[in-house]
């Protein structure tokens, strides 16, 4: 069988399915058809959205904005606290969520024997990270703000976004462990390897890329949230920058939403401009993450 004749393969089963079943190509044909235009309509709400948000956000992005902390005269208030807080929450959210999620992935994945233990755990992973983010905010209001006496400060509210992003990366470092060959572990076992050097200098490699991509859907949830931290009770005007671990915090989101719950318009101006930011910084930290993923990807094939 030559290459033409394998190209032409759908297309010769896609017209003798059209000629035999005429109403089930009809019906598949509909249903793509509405498929694209689901797609298309999320794609038209999302661009709606965003070109709004430039067009009230923009005439106020400058430098003074960035670098202003906030006031309650809208025409000198900036956002420098809630800025260096969101980048300092999230790499504080970095550090404790990274190395536990993958952790607990590599040892449901590659030591834990399959019990009932593993499976309630695998069950509760998948089901919480369905719940909704106020819980986890009430949560760490409970364990971390009163329990734990760490007050409304950074680290409480790092721990709080760690809890709520954690079963993302648990779930996707897991099936990029899974989808690294079995033969290469049972290769390095075969040659006297242990089962750490197995997963450090063979699994893990391979199923870097797939792990980072979870990281990037757990940032990209947390850096957006607001509910878990107003729950917890986060600050909303901050005139100072975080010192340390346990000084209070607001963020780019908490920021947006004081602002966009106030009558002036001049203040909904500066949470649109709040927006416009957050979703360059998110950007910026995906685009970043997706680099590192790709490089390792090449040195990996290379």
């Amino acid at each position: 069988m030559n290459r033409d004749s394998v190209a032409l393969e759908p297309h010769s089963a896609a017209l003798l399915m059209r000629v035999a079943h005429p109403s089930r190509w009809w019906k598949e044909w509909g249903f793509q058809i509405l498929a694209l235009l689901a797609v298309l309509l999320a794609i038209v709400v999302l661009l709606a959205l965003i070109l709004d948000v430039l067009r009230d956000g923009m005439t106020r992005l400058n430098i003074r904005f960035l670098t202003s902390f906030p006031s309650r005269h809208a025409e000198e208030a900036g956002i420098k606290s809630a800025l260096v807080g969101s980048v300092y929450l999230m790499l504080l959210t970095g550090l404790i969520s990274g190395p536990v999620g993958v952790g607990a992935a590599i040892y449901l994945e590659e030591y834990a024997p399959l019990n009932r233990i593993t499976r309630v755990l695998e069950l509760n992973i998948a089901n919480l990270a369905g719940v909704p983010s106020v819980v986890y905010g009430l949560l760490g209001l409970e364990l971390f703000v009163r329990a734990m006496r760490l007050e409304r400060s950074l680290l409480a509210g790092a721990l709080t976004m760690s809890l709520l992003i954690l079963p993302v990366i648990i779930i996707a470092s897991r099936e990029a462990l899974r989808a690294v060959p079995m033969s290469i572990r049972h290769g390095a076992l075969a040659l006297g390897f242990t089962r750490w050097q197995v997963i450090s200098r063979n699994v893990l490699p391979l199923a870097l890329p797939g792990i980072l991509t979870g990281l990037i859907l757990g940032f990209s949830r947390a850096i957006g949230e607001t509910a878990p931290l107003i729950a917890m009770g986060a600050l909303t005007f901050i005139a100072f920058l975080p010192e340390n671990p346990l000084s209070p915090f607001t963020v780019l989101p908490i920021q947006s939403f004081n602002w966009i719950s106030r009558p002036q318009e001049a203040f909904h101006t500066n949470a649109a401009a709040a927006i416009v930011v957050l979703l360059g910084l998110l950007l910026v930290l995906n685009a970043l993450a997706i680099w590192l993923r790709n490089r390792l990807q090449q040195h990996r094939e290379g």
